[in-house]
């Protein structure tokens, strides 16, 4: 689940040393969207590892399969849903935005592996 941020446009990764700032420079927003990004990923992988120790050994390998499609498909869907904006200011913000509601929906997809 770490492999999020190998995924990182070099721009965003230049901006990340920005404190976030809402309502502030765009730069200041841009680091917003990436620490949101973040803390959303940080409690996405926790809730993940808590779901592997409840499954049964059987389903564990069918879960991380799932997780590491959903890992490729996030990054590519939100790469394709943002490619417009890239070179845009807002740009990291929107790309960051589309990661963040991506892994706050996939919070909902783990726990149906519970039932």
């Amino acid at each position: 689940m770490g492999l999020t941020l190998c995924f990182l446009p070099v721009a965003v990764m230049a901006q990340a040393g920005t404190a976030c700032v809402e309502n502030g420079t765009m730069a200041q927003s841009n680091a917003c969207a990436v620490k949101a990004f973040q803390e959303a990923d940080t409690a996405l992988n926790i809730r993940y590892l808590e779901v592997m120790q409840q499954l049964p050994q059987g389903k564990r390998t069918g879960l991380r399969h799932d997780q590491n499609g959903w890992i490729k498909s996030r990054t590519a869907r939100c790469k394709a849903a943002t490619r417009s904006s890239e070179t845009r200011p807002d740009g990291p913000q929107l790309y960051h935005a589309c990661l963040t509601a991506a892994t706050q929906e996939r919070m909902q997809a783990l726990e149906r592996w519970l039932h």
